[in-house]
């Protein structure tokens, strides 16, 4: 028993030494952040960030989240700090966080700073962005390792989703709209670089961006095989005009994500694998035949979707 003490003793003043070493990393806006230690109390305004942190182990450490950030459950008993255009400041710096993390596009980034908050600023949109802001999560908690642990994970599950599709499955060309404006999935979005690692062919080219508004003309012209649409925007899209003529249409072959399943797919973040899986079991089906409608009725998730 003391050889154990006396062997714990180093790595417990080890660990505390490393707690206490100071952090300094750039964020996505080229900001330089540097932080007494690492944090233990942390307000995340991104559901995606909410989730690496959790997913990384320091949910505990979570004091305050944004309305969108629903998972895992135990964050529903967290204060929420409202989203990207009413974020409730007052109550964010009532928490007294030690770091706020948060998208590039938020508004309140000045305000927070001119606070006194330290803030880190982090935006995921393709498969490379989240290795790295992984990563930079990852340095921010004193878990670099855990970091590059998880992104092997997710990379692993992906490919291991991509061997499990059949050749009928292959090479079926896709249009996976985001919201009915309508907004799309490019091939240089993180769901469009799964869908190519599933084999599959995007009907947005590269060139217009990670997630383009379309013109809806162009999804007709263009003719997928097969629509990936969340719930909340599928209702009237076979009737919008011309697209009863669209062979995903026609065919039925239109795959309907249900909240909790669009949740999954739109977050650039530690649960890409399933994101993966999902648009996996979507390409066997429409490969099959017709793909069966959801039967469970459409219900936002707790504090609204995103």
């Amino acid at each position: 028993m003391k050889l154990r003490i006396l062997l714990s003793a180093p790595l417990l003043a080890l660990a505390a030494l490393a707690q206490a070493a100071p952090i300094t990393l750039k964020d996505d806006r080229g900001a330089s952040i540097t932080l007494p230690g690492v944090p233990q109390r942390i307000v995340s305004l991104l559901p995606s960030l909410t989730e690496t942190v959790c997913e990384l182990g320091d949910c505990a450490k979570l004091v305050g989240v944004d309305r969108f950030s629903n998972f895992p459950a135990s964050l529903q008993k967290l204060p929420k700090l409202g989203g990207l255009e009413d974020t409730a400041v007052e109550a964010l710096v009532a928490l007294k966080p030690d770091v706020v993390l948060l998208g590039v596009s938020a508004r309140i980034i000045d305000r927070l700073e001119s606070l006194g908050l330290k803030v880190v600023a982090l935006e995921p949109k393709s498969m490379g962005d989240v290795q790295r802001v992984l990563g930079k999560v990852g340095q921010v908690l004193g878990k670099p390792d855990d970091a590059r642990r998880i992104w092997n994970r997710i990379d692993g599950h992906i490919a291991q989703s991509a061997a499990t599709l059949p050749p009928a499955a292959r090479g079926l060309s896709v249009y996976y709209e985001v919201d009915s404006a309508p907004y799309a999935a490019g091939t240089s979005s993180f769901m469009g670089e799964i869908l190519a690692r599933l084999g599959a062919k995007n009907i947005v080219p590269a060139e217009l961006g990670p997630f383009p508004k379309l013109n809806p003309e162009f999804v007709v012209r263009a003719d997928p095989q097969v629509i990936m649409v969340g719930q909340r925007s599928a209702p009237g899209l076979p009737q919008r005009p011309g697209w009863a003529a669209i062979r995903a249409v026609k065919n039925q072959r239109i795959c309907v994500w249900v909240p909790a399943e669009s949740d999954v797919l739109v977050r650039p973040g530690p649960r890409m694998g399933e994101s993966a899986a999902l648009m996996a079991r979507c390409l066997r089906e429409a490969a099959a035949g017709p793909v069966p409608l959801p039967t469970v009725p459409f219900t936002a998730p707790p504090g609204g979707m995103r």
